[in-house]
């Protein structure tokens, strides 16, 4: 099958890498000269034979909407769209409305998998009409892992379902993330276990805990032990804000996910004005020793009055 992929970065690159070895016929376009097979999207219409399939995976927010209208300017009646871009759902109805208008298909698709997609296949969430999925389909089986279709792709419902199922998962993996790294913390802490990788990779087959993720903190402790060569700030790609908003919009509690998104926003803060409070209001009440920026002050109790409170 041939297909058109705008966006040739980690993820579209190895897609199209994995694709063309299954046996499809992939014309790639990035603004990059050093990856692109084409020099524009026009050409890349224009190379194309008719019925075209073009798959979007750009950047979410403007560059893909941008995108999308270049393509309306571009392709013809009973072309299809395919969005694989970690876009809001949100975005899915106005780009479907504005192809639609040109007589051309869309797909929004959940795409999971990162880096390694290219060898072991990628995680696919489609939201679209069934002809349209169905036509897709070669391309879908080509992506996703090995094995039964169900176990490696959904076809989850109408145009907007695709992104939505895929800002769930992301959601999910922030929390299960932020366990993994805690279990981790906590086996750090203590000088009872003294081999903490070897305790995670233990882990690894057999138990209740055994996951992918598990694995791959289990690859990075091989690498470094300690992760004494990382920085603990980390970046979220706005999936994670998505999940909680739609939660509260929906009245569905989750709890774990947004304990999870909070941490990483902590991990971003060089000093926490909300925790210098809560020493601050420690010492008002309890007399409780705190600590300068330049170090210790204080001695237990002694601004407490004759009961002091407790933590």
């Amino acid at each position: 099958m041939q297909l058109g992929l705008i966006g040739l970065g980690r993820m579209g690159g190895n897609m199209r890498d994995r694709l063309r070895a299954a046996g499809h016929e992939v014309v790639g376009y990035d603004p990059r000269p050093e990856v692109t097979d084409v020099g524009s999207v026009a050409e890349l219409a224009a190379t194309l034979a008719a019925p075209r399939v073009v798959w979007v995976m750009v950047p979410s927010g403007e560059p893909t909407r941008s995108t999308v209208r270049s393509l309306a300017d571009v392709l013809e009646p009973g072309d299809l769209v395919i969005e694989g871009g970690n876009s809001r759902y949100t975005d899915d109805a106005p780009n479907a409305a504005q192809l639609e208008a040109r007589g051309i298909g869309y797909i929004d698709v959940g795409v999971s998998g990162g880096i390694w997609g290219r060898d072991h296949g990628y995680g696919l969430m489609a939201g679209g009409a069934p002809e349209h999925i169905e036509r897709a389909m070669p391309i879908f089986d080509a992506l996703r892992p090995e094995g039964p279709r169900e176990e490696g792709f959904a076809h989850a419902g109408p145009v907007g379902a695709g992104h939505f199922a895929k800002m769930v998962h992301n959601g999910i993996e922030y929390g299960l993330m932020q366990a993994y790294a805690e279990g981790f913390e906590l086996l750090s802490a203590t000088e009872l276990v003294t081999d903490v990788p070897a305790v995670l990779q233990a882990w690894s087959r057999g138990t209740v805990v055994r996951s992918w993720l598990l694995d791959l903190l289990v690859r990075a402790l091989h690498d470094d032990p300690g992760l004494a060569s990382l920085d603990d700030y980390v970046e979220d790609s706005g999936e994670g804000r998505w999940t909680l908003q739609e939660a509260i919009t929906h009245a569905v509690p989750l709890p774990v996910i947004s304990a999870a998104l909070f941490a990483r926003f902590a991990s971003r803060q060089d000093s926490s004005p909300a925790l210098r409070a809560v020493a601050a209001l420690r010492r008002q009440f309890g007399g409780h020793a705190v600590k300068h920026a330049t170090g210790p002050t204080g001695t237990p109790g002694h601004l407490a009055g004759p009961s002091s409170a407790g933590d």
